[in-house]
């Protein structure tokens, strides 16, 4: 948690500052936002190639660079040049928009994420971040909500069958853990107040004393950072940009044992790139978000935070990435650890688990807030008290499915309808195969030193 001493240190962007910025300042921001993003789309790839091959006790890539650090720069700079291979039943036009529509997409999404507070650039104040407005949050889940139109339309486009298969199971997997992530992110605006990226990341910034509760004399502040505030919230959307971004345990759109590669089979050279660089981008505008929303964005983690100047200045960037960075290794931990899911566990999981938590959970939040608005002192303990244990005991109470009966083979054969297809004798005895029975030659002792076998031992003095 960070102190009011910290506060007074960090200047906090507004919605007034980005207003107030020079038309070559914003520029300059952009090219540093595409930057930023190339290299850490670079650094990514390589990111997981190496902690995937140190998991799995493999060198991974160590020839092209310094320890191999420039693997993914070379493979970056070969796809283009390799050779382009269009199938004939594809339709052109959209077959070449698809992939421009995910990279672009996961670019825009970016320009909202603030990266650190007011600094100076060249002798004028700016904020580390490209723009903001009152909805930034739902500007990025517009963006996200778009990205799933470059992967159907590059299934439907290919002219194949997996790779149309790849796209309609992106299409349902995308949208329905779009929604178990938007229902996690109204936690956030209903304890920050409003949907400005700025803003909440400003909420998050420390100890305030208007928000202590009291109870029977002790004033204790809820924590900051909402990753604890509103720990469900964090792990729901934890779990939903795993299958938003289509990675492994979640990666059904592309599973190469069933459909080939998915929704990118029919793609190559440059364009299959723009897939590559579009998904890696994905990976890292969720983490992005996720700092903003639930890990205090670009403030100092404690102990760090007592620093004074922890977050002021350009200091700030450091702590932005090493968080980024952090649930980046996340994403690359679940695909060397965890097996992919089947496709109805998947969708059950994201519709009848995901989905009605997030929705008990907000209801919850919403009594508490109306709880602190209407009652006050030591009652408002124990209304929490007694939430928790009627809470407790529907959860102890609540009536466990029954399993159906299974029936017996006999019982099965029984109850057939009259007409069925004829079923073979259940004791039937299968005659093994005589290719299971081979017959094994028998093997003289092997001699050593020259030695005769004798008809008792087969052992014998006499040489050869």
């Amino acid at each position: 948690m960070m102190t009011s001493m910290i506060l007074a240190n960090a200047e906090d962007p507004t919605l007034q500052t980005f207003e107030n910025d020079v038309w070559w300042i914003v520029l300059i921001k952009l090219l540093g936002v595409f930057v930023i993003l190339l290299l850490l789309t670079l650094f990514t790839i390589n990111y997981e190639r190496k902690v995937v091959a140190r998991m799995a006790v493999r060198p991974g890539p160590n020839q092209v660079g310094p320890k191999g650090w420039l693997q993914s720069l070379t493979d970056g700079v070969k796809l283009p040049f390799k050779e382009e291979i269009i199938p004939k039943t594809a339709d052109k036009v959209v077959y070449f928009i698809a992939p421009v529509i995910s990279a672009t997409v996961a670019f825009t999404a970016f320009s909202v994420i603030p990266f650190g507070p007011v600094v100076s650039m060249f002798g004028h104040k700016t904020a580390l971040q490209l723009t903001d407005v009152p909805i930034s949050v739902l500007v990025l889940l517009a963006c996200s909500s778009m990205a799933v139109y470059g992967v159907v339309l590059a299934g439907w486009a290919s002219g194949s069958t997996y790779p149309l298969l790849g796209g309609l199971r992106s299409a349902a997997q995308m949208i329905s853990y779009e929604v178990a992530m938007g229902l996690s992110i109204v936690a956030v605006f209903m304890t920050a107040g409003t949907m400005s990226t700025s803003q909440i990341v400003a909420a998050q910034a420390g100890n305030n004393p208007t928000e202590a509760f009291d109870i029977f004399g002790w004033s204790p502040t809820p924590p900051s950072w909402y990753a604890v505030l509103l720990l469900p919230s964090f792990i729901i959307y934890c779990i939903a940009a795993v299958g938003e971004t289509n990675r492994a345990p979640f990666d059904l759109p592309e599973a190469e044992s069933e459909l080939v590669g998915g929704f990118h089979t029919e793609y190559s050279s440059f364009k299959f790139a723009l897939f590559f660089l579009a998904e890696y981008i994905n990976m890292i505008t969720v983490s992005a978000f996720a700092t903003t929303l639930f890990l205090g964005g670009w403030r100092a983690p404690w102990p760090i935070s007592w620093w004074e100047g922890a977050n002021s200045g350009w200091f700030p960037l450091i702590w932005w990435l090493g968080k980024v960075l952090l649930l980046l290794f996340g994403f690359i931990w679940l695909r060397a650890t965890l097996p992919r899911m089947r496709y109805d566990q998947f969708m059950r999981f994201g519709w009848k688990v995901l989905i009605p938590v997030n929705l008990v959970w907000i209801l919850f939040l919403a009594g508490v807030r109306v709880t602190n608005d209407r009652i006050e002192g030591g009652a408002r303990f124990l209304v929490y008290i007694v939430a928790a244990v009627v809470v407790l005991g529907i959860a102890l109470l609540w009536p466990a499915s029954k399993k159906p009966r299974e029936y017996s083979i006999e019982e099965q054969l029984a109850a057939r309808p009259p007409g069925s297809f004829p079923v073979p004798p259940m004791d039937l005895q299968v005659p093994p195969s005589p290719r299971a029975r081979r017959a094994v030659a028998e093997r003289q002792p092997a001699t050593v030193g020259g030695m005769t076998p004798s008809p008792d031992d087969n052992t014998s003095d006499k040489e050869v």
